[in-house]
């Protein structure tokens, strides 16, 4: 049996966005800058994907701007508005996204600028009375905080801290990679600036991204060039990605509570058939609290065993995938930070489980059997 559970990384592509997508790879290539008839049509679907992201965000077209992923649109969230908004001060903490934390990082280096980390429990929570004492503070400031953390599953209540910035006159960007699509998100609502999005993690292509810039939020672009994006993001734009993204969100909220609960189910299960079959099994973060936590997303504390580092391998020749951390940064050999800063246990071993509706109960299953057959009984 072949098991995929790493959806947290990368989905599979839903056969009915490549089927969107399809006909803007073969037949419509016509580029939507130019004035000509093929230019129009293809300039005419990407205003159509426009729209419809925006009516599922609950926001104006004018306010989406698609990009080449996540990472780009927190680099430009970031970057732009450090450098249009005289921010004096950026908060945000150790357990985010490397797109937010190194580019925090690059900013501190390059501009006079003053990091300050709000602090968190145990868990990884939030501390917001932290993050009051902070936004009180003099100077300009921009908050980055993930609404659902990528590799423990926390998710934090991005509407708490859009009205406690909205209340000390801060910016507020949110990295919402993980749950849009999977999560509700009316902006009007919810008193944030910018949010991030990838298509690949709801079932959409890869290489494609959406960036919520709400009115008034004035930035300049990160990339310059021909002035496509409303002038907010240069170059040729990703015409069949956005098509497939648009795709990919109209299906996700179309489906989204039978979805929900079918992935919930799964993430219980395993939980449970965890628990019961290997003594001493702990869960990081929020992970096995379904309600404080990404319903997608279950990170394993194993009891410690010198067979730990060979976990991921070992569930690999067993034909399932999994994941250490985050994949994002699978080539570096530096360990989960996020797992770092909530002090976990070296010793044990960490997985990450990421559920999809593809995913079956009998996948769940023999995943819990190997991981158990695996796990020195008497370590």
């Amino acid at each position: 049996m072949q098991v995929y559970l790493d959806n947290a990384a990368t989905t599979s592509l839903d056969p009915a966005v490549l089927e969107a997508m399809l006909p803007y790879m073969s037949d419509h290539y016509g580029n939507p800058s130019s004035t000509h008839a093929h230019g129009r049509q293809t300039r005419s679907a990407i205003e159509q994907a426009r729209k419809q992201v925006a009516e599922l965000l609950n926001v104006t077209p004018s306010e989406v701007f698609f990009t080449s992923g996540g990472t780009e649109a927190d680099n430009t969230a970031l970057r732009c508005t450090v450098d249009s908004l005289d921010i004096q001060r950026v908060i945000t903490s150790r357990i985010e996204h490397h797109a937010v934390l190194h580019t925090i990082e690059e900013l501190e280096k390059h501009h006079n600028l003053q990091v300050d980390y709000v602090e968190l429990d145990a868990k990884g929570s939030i501390n917001f009375d932290h993050l009051e004492q902070l936004l009180k503070q003099p100077g300009a400031a921009l908050v980055s905080l993930m609404h659902g953390n990528n590799e423990v599953g926390n998710i934090t209540d991005i509407q708490r801290v859009g009205a406690l910035c909205q209340e000390y006159h801060a910016a507020f960007h949110s990295d919402t990679v993980q749950t849009i699509a999977h999560y509700p998100l009316d902006l009007k609502q919810i008193p944030v600036h910018c949010i991030a999005g990838a298509a690949h993690k709801f079932h959409g292509p890869k290489g494609v991204g959406v960036l919520y810039i709400a009115k008034g939020h004035k930035i300049c672009p990160l990339m310059y060039g021909g002035g496509q994006e409303r002038n907010m993001r240069g170059g040729t734009e990703n015409l069949y990605g956005i098509v497939g993204l648009a795709k990919a969100l109209e299906l996700s909220y179309a489906q989204l509570d039978e979805r929900t609960r079918h992935i919930r189910a799964l993430k219980q299960r395993m939980i449970n058939g965890l628990r019961e079959q290997i003594p001493g099994v702990q869960f990081n973060g929020l992970s096995d609290d379904l309600d404080n936590s990404l319903y997608t997303v279950l990170n394993v504390s194993l009891p410690s065993s010198e067979d730990n580092s060979m976990l991921l391998f070992n569930l690999d020749l067993h034909q399932i995938s999994a994941s250490g951390g985050s994949a994002c940064s699978s080539g570096a050999q530096l360990g989960s930070h996020v797992l770092r800063e909530l002090n976990s246990d070296p010793s044990r071993g960490a997985i990450r489980f990421s559920f999809s509706r593809h995913n079956t109960t009998e996948e769940i299953d023999y995943t819990v059997k190997t991981v158990a057959a695996l796990y020195p009984v008497n370590a």
